[in-house]
């Protein structure tokens, strides 16, 4: 079984054990799908805003302090849309009705976010064709794999600016 087939089943694990989800999806962290199971839904568009919204959660959890990116959640008036870092180049968002548990919907996205990452990771060793690496080889743009999650950084204070520098004419 490939890996795109094991995600796809891990989704499907996911879906029968919360019959709340709406949806499920994998995506590499640059948005583009690697398995998805979301009736109805564009699963392109949804992996293209998670990747955008995995940007500003990273740049949040490292300008707070709060190290490594894990989870996202956003809560609309019809339910819920959970991210999960799975891995260091996958995200799993999860699609919930407004009735789901949401501390099941944590438990199960994080025990299946792991897996998925595990999948991820075993495929990119083995060299095996992922989704993305496939789509690659159609367009005339060469991408070597997903960008992986940054690791914290830590950032240097910004220098005040004295007034000699601030000046921009010089004297005579």
């Amino acid at each position: 079984m490939d890996a795109e087939a094991e995600v796809l089943a891990e989704l499907h694990r996911l879906r029968t054990r919360i019959p709340q989800l709406t949806g499920a999806l994998a995506a590499s962290v640059d948005g583009l799908v690697l398995a998805q199971d979301t009736p109805g839904i564009e699963a392109e568009g949804v992996a293209a805003l998670t990747a955008a919204a995995l940007g500003v959660a990273l740049r949040m959890t490292d300008a707070t302090g709060q190290g490594e990116f894990r989870e996202l959640l956003v809560r609309g008036v019809d339910g819920y849309v959970a991210t999960y870092a799975a891995g260091r180049s996958a995200v799993l968002t999860l699609l919930a009705q407004d009735r789901v548990n949401v501390g099941r919907l944590h438990l199960e996205g994080r025990r299946a976010s792991k897996r998925i990452g595990e999948l991820v990771e075993e495929a990119s060793v083995r060299n095996e064709p992922t989704p993305q690496s496939r789509a690659t080889r159609s367009t005339a743009k060469t991408i070597t794999g997903p960008t992986p999650l940054p690791t914290r950084t830590t950032r240097t204070p910004a220098r005040p600016r004295s007034a000699a520098n601030a000046r921009t004419t010089t004297e005579s």
